[in-house]
């Protein structure tokens, strides 16, 4: 090795050195600037390259850039064998716009992704709840775009603009750490509204009202164009592939929620918990899963779906701490568990439920890793079940039957740096789509085992 080619290499050696080995910023001494949780965090030379973010938060202006990739394999059951790569680079921009524009109470949020990859879920086990909350179809996207105006001190707040129902309706603390989408959205929701509803990839125009009369107490309630996409693309991402239809007139989809705060975490011994209570409402026309307008099964391909009036549902959620560490509230053993329905004739799926568990900080050698088992379940309706059966009849055939589909999960979030995670995650499937291939109606599916790694960065 030439003595320039030494000196190349220890130059570089010293330099990494002195960037991984850079002070990080004290808890109580991050600058207002950098996002919390970012990699600037723990390695200041890379927090603000050229001062970028210094000279826009002097105007308001505060941005964070997020990556996730999954690499995830089928390793038996579902539709076949095989791995997928799914990727999501977010663009996040906020605004404080008193600091930009001596707007008192008022603040604009936005966030784009960039989607690589493929899905297991679409390609390889053919799920309803889809294995990788960031799978979607590769595109260029943009989610969320809104202004919010507090009122009377903060108690009120008016949202509008481009809005997602799942980044505040249905949500649980506890269940973001699991990768499966039903964790976030409920798959209920994903499969029984129009396109999947206002949800990841897809947010619609709206409007979002917040109540907050007390710290511990409030309520939510959001109106949305009813459908994302339209029917001009039998899929719905293709339909509206960038984000930027902003469709407006279509049937409304409404949702309120009611979210109580109880419980101590300030005192060593303290838990606090969070129960919610939600309904929704859509004002389209929903087709009938079973009967066509003449009162017949549509197993006997003749008519046409009856279309019944309207669609709702019901739902709660609970978060609750059951063992926090004493010097630190935010850390411990928590759970959640939540429940909705929806009615059986007009929905794939009347029925849902999730539940796990969340344990973060207690392993001393790795204060900010946490791991988890969580198991979801989403039943199909009598409806659907009874045009399965009536296929039957009508062709004499041995054809699968759907019943409902369960999925457990198990998964560790390692951090090897702050802002920096990697995420070891299995996943069982019991009877995929209900037990049939969503491809092929002859075909019944076996349960699918599913193993991956995730990685995640915040800049």
């Amino acid at each position: 090795m030439s003595h320039s080619t030494r000196s190349t290499l220890g130059k570089a050696f010293v330099a990494g050195a002195c960037l991984l080995g850079a002070p990080a910023f004290a808890a109580d001494a991050r600058p207002e600037w950098l996002p919390e949780g970012s990699l600037g965090t723990g390695l200041p030379m890379l927090a603000d390259p050229g001062g970028l973010r210094a000279a826009l938060w002097a105007r308001g202006v505060k941005y964070q850039v997020n990556y996730i990739g999954d690499l995830l394999g089928n390793q038996s059951g579902g539709l076949k064998r095989g791995t997928a790569f799914s990727g999501r680079i977010e663009l996040v921009v906020d605004a404080d716009l008193e600091k930009t524009a001596g707007w008192t109470g008022a603040a604009f949020h936005a966030n784009a992704y960039l989607i690589q990859g493929s899905g297991l879920s679409r390609s390889y086990v053919g799920n309803l709840m889809t294995v990788s909350n960031v799978e979607a179809l590769p595109a260029s996207r943009l989610y969320e775009a809104w202004m919010e105006q507090k009122l009377a001190d903060g108690k009120m707040a008016v949202r509008a603009g481009q809005l997602g129902a799942d980044t505040e309706f249905v949500t649980s603390s506890y269940a973001s750490l699991f990768i499966n989408g039903t964790f976030g959205w409920p798959v209920i929701h994903a499969a029984d509204l129009p396109t999947g509803g206002p949800s990841y990839p897809l947010a619609t125009p709206g409007v979002r009202l917040g109540f907050y009369p007390t710290d511990q107490l409030s309520v939510l309630v959001g109106l949305f164009n009813g459908d994302p996409a339209g029917a001009s693309n039998p899929d719905p991402q293709i339909a509206n592939r960038h984000g930027l239809n902003f469709r407006v007139s279509d049937p409304a989809f409404l949702i309120s929620e009611v979210q109580f705060k109880y419980g101590d975490d300030k005192s060593p011994a303290g838990l606090s918990g969070t129960a919610k209570l939600g309904a929704w409402t859509h004002f389209g026309k929903f087709a009938d899963q079973r009967f066509d307008t003449a009162g017949l099964s549509l197993a006997n391909g003749s008519g046409e779906a009856l279309q019944r009036r309207g669609n709702r549902g019901v739902y709660g959620v609970i978060d609750q701490q059951v063992w926090r560490l004493a010097d630190d509230p935010a850390k411990g053993v928590g759970v959640f568990a939540r429940i909705a329905g929806a009615p059986g004739d007009r929905n794939l799926i009347d029925f849902y439920a999730d539940a796990g568990v969340n344990v973060s900080g207690v392993i001393a050698s790795r204060p900010d890793d946490a791991f988890g088992v969580a198991l979801a379940y989403a039943r199909i309706s009598r409806a659907t079940v009874g045009l399965d059966q009536d296929k039957i009849v009508q062709t004499g055939s041995a054809l699968p039957v759907r019943s409902s589909e369960m999925v457990l999960e198990a998964t560790y979030s390692a951090q090897v740096a702050p802002g920096w995670t990697l995420q070891p995650n299995v996943q069982y499937v019991v009877r995929p789509n209900g037990g049939m291939d969503p491809y092929n109606s002859d075909r019944a599916l076996k349960h699918a085992t599913i193993f991956g790694l995730r990685t995640g960065l915040k800049f």
